[in-house]
């Protein structure tokens, strides 16, 4: 039998956010999960350090997948599926939203005919399959058009785009069913402090100095520490359970983040690991969390915290800064989150997958 997808497969290669990776439509890949996440691994050229057979970027950050599919729910205009293909693993995820990914499902989904776009801007509500939310993505679409020229500019990303507006509601307990899984804002784990937390992203905040550092360590020495990489894993272990995540060990999540006084005008300073490397700058989800950490009375991100006067909360990380928008009612309690993205298309073809 002849292999079906000898002739390529539709896909469009996308930066969303501070990410990049394949979007495809799920009607152009197999139906079952398993041969999917086979022909994926091979499209990005997993497992491999340097994925030189595929088109991943031999970082995580470049080894994403964005899965699109009429709506299966009345309020949104799509469902959007986020797997993370791991570099050196056989291994793809489904078991966290990606929110810089996010960035270019609206666009994306206009482009391939699933959205009709409006004169000037398109909202485009997208049911994320990972967590069950619904986000409301704003594209820009003069003339019916999408662009991704514009004067937006966010850290981590060269030059200026489009802005793509994100907003969210419902994000607590994405994945732990409640925003503080234990109950408390505070747990003590491997002898340090704790905040086990998930607004979007579980996450474990901690405290750098904590760990004998300061939190403005760069990305490539932090990897380089492998006794403190040794440290966070074994606490992320123990937080699995926890949180209501079982066995985590081959999973992507918790993320973990060292928290640190801010040093840029910003809320608070992060290193998140996304979980074995340090993350380039922080995902969408992980800084709305840290963000509602923040506003916690308890807690590594609590002491660090230098709260806004307003619902901006500027969350420092290694490439600069991530603007995170937080609602809060009379009593301070968080209401709704929000952020700005952009995105760009970088190629719309076929990719080949590695034969048989």
């Amino acid at each position: 039998m002849s292999n079906p997808y000898e002739e390529g497969i539709p896909c469009l290669w996308m930066r969303g956010g501070t990410s990049k990776g394949g979007v495809f439509l799920a009607s152009d890949l197999p139906s079952d999960p398993q041969e999917r996440d086979a022909l994926l691994l091979t499209i990005m050229g997993s497992p491999s350090i340097t994925q030189i057979d595929g088109m991943g970027g031999a970082d995580p950050l470049t080894s994403k997948v964005a899965i699109l599919s009429p709506p299966s729910r009345e309020d949104a205009d799509l469902d959007y599926l986020f797997l993370q293909v791991f570099v050196d693993q056989a291994v793809v995820s489904d078991a966290q939203a990606c929110g810089n990914i996010l960035a270019c499902v609206g666009p994306a989904a206009i482009e391939r005919g699933l959205v009709a776009p409006q004169d000037g801007e398109t909202q485009v509500r997208i049911h994320m399959r990972n967590t069950g939310e619904v986000s409301v993505a704003t594209v820009q679409t003069p003339g019916g058009r999408v662009t991704y020229a514009g004067s937006a500019a966010i850290d981590g990303v060269p030059g200026t785009h489009a802005p793509v507006p994100l907003m969210f509601t419902g994000l607590e307990g994405s994945m732990s069913g409640d925003m503080l899984p234990t109950g408390a804002a505070t747990d003590m784990l491997g002898g340090v402090e704790t905040t086990l937390i998930d607004y979007g992203m579980p996450c474990v905040i901690l405290a750098a100095e904590d760990f004998g550092i300061t939190g403005t360590e760069s990305r490539d020495a932090l990897d380089q520490n492998h006794d403190l990489k040794r440290r966070i894993e074994a606490i992320r272990l123990q937080a699995g359970p926890l949180m209501q995540l079982g066995d985590v060990s081959e999973k992507s999540v918790p993320k973990m983040v060292l928290v640190s006084k801010p040093s840029e005008g910003g809320v608070i300073k992060t290193r998140s690991f996304i979980p074995h490397r340090c993350h380039a700058s922080i995902g969408v989800f992980a800084a709305i969390t840290v963000a509602a950490a923040c506003t916690l009375t308890k807690g590594a991100a609590a002491r660090q915290a230098q709260l806004p006067g307003d619902q901006s909360f500027r969350i420092e990380h290694p490439s600069g800064v991530a603007e995170v928008l937080l609602e809060r009612d009379t009593q301070g309690c968080i209401t709704g989150a929000g952020t700005l993205r952009t995105a760009r298309k970088l190629m719309d073809g076929r990719v080949f997958p590695a034969p048989d």
